[in-house]
């Protein structure tokens, strides 16, 4: 794992009316690893992983992809952002009325590609990242739970980003298939040098694919380290939290 600083956040503070949910984080991510986040609902997991692709703008503090301030930027001028850093959201997000291919290929379409046989190829070559392989023609009806994250993650590795974030990609997954999702993720960090970044409440994956381990709480930074420093400590919330022991862990 490089120590190459690929996202860094300073100060960052987001309110949405009254309510604080982010109260100054400080988080550096290093190109090729893949981090953890965790945390009990309401700590502003989410919040923070929206700031990393520009979807959401800090009230204060700074936001700096690959060395350039990302934080003021118009919509515009997020498309580049976007083209390196996607997303792969909670339910897939995939759209029903059209098929598998053309759910991969949108956002290709979106940047403006119009070469037909390049899209075909790039498509083709995100399902078999995910290994779904000719499944081009199925509709997401067709598909399982499972398959569906697959898609998902496919179409957010058809631009070739240099990260991804991925927010409860275990949702709604048996535990076996989650595994299978869990091996994708460790692939793309490995063969293709992906940057990963996790929201997850499935510890068992912890173990599996984390480099490194966030934990939050009320909106700021509480705990940093490995997933064995995280599995020897003996702070109370973490221990807790691991073993699922505490109200922190009813997500």
């Amino acid at each position: 794992m490089s120590k190459e600083v690929f996202i860094r956040m300073r100060g960052v503070e987001k309110s949405f009316g009254s309510q604080r949910v982010l109260k100054g984080v400080d988080l550096d991510i290093y190109r090729g690893e893949t981090l953890v986040l965790l945390g009990g609902s309401g700590g502003g997991k989410s919040v923070l992983m929206k700031h990393m692709t520009g979807l959401l703008q800090p009230d204060r503090g700074m936001v700096e992809l690959e060395g350039e301030d990302i934080s003021g930027l118009a919509e515009r001028e997020l498309a580049g952002v976007r083209r390196r850093i996607s997303m792969m959201f909670q339910s897939g997000a995939l759209f029903d009325s059209l098929s598998v291919g053309e759910n991969i290929a949108f956002p290709l379409l979106e940047g403006g590609l119009k070469d037909v046989a390049e899209i075909e190829r790039r498509v083709s070559d995100a399902l078999k990242i995910v290994r779904l392989a000719g499944q081009e023609n199925k509709m997401p009806s067709e598909l399982s739970g499972g398959m569906r994250k697959r898609v998902a993650l496919a179409r957010a590795v058809v631009e070739r980003p240099c990260c991804v974030l991925y927010d409860e990609p275990h949702a709604g997954l048996d535990p076996i298939t989650g595994d299978s999702i869990d091996r994708l993720i460790t692939d793309l960090k490995v063969d293709h040098g992906i940057t990963n970044v996790v929201i997850t409440h499935e510890i068992r994956s912890v173990f599996r694919i984390a480099d490194r381990v966030v934990f939050m709480k009320e909106g700021l930074v509480y705990w940093e380290g490995t997933p064995v420093e995280l599995r020897d400590s003996d702070d109370r919330l973490l221990t807790n939290f691991v073993e699922g022991r505490s109200e922190e862990s009813d997500l």
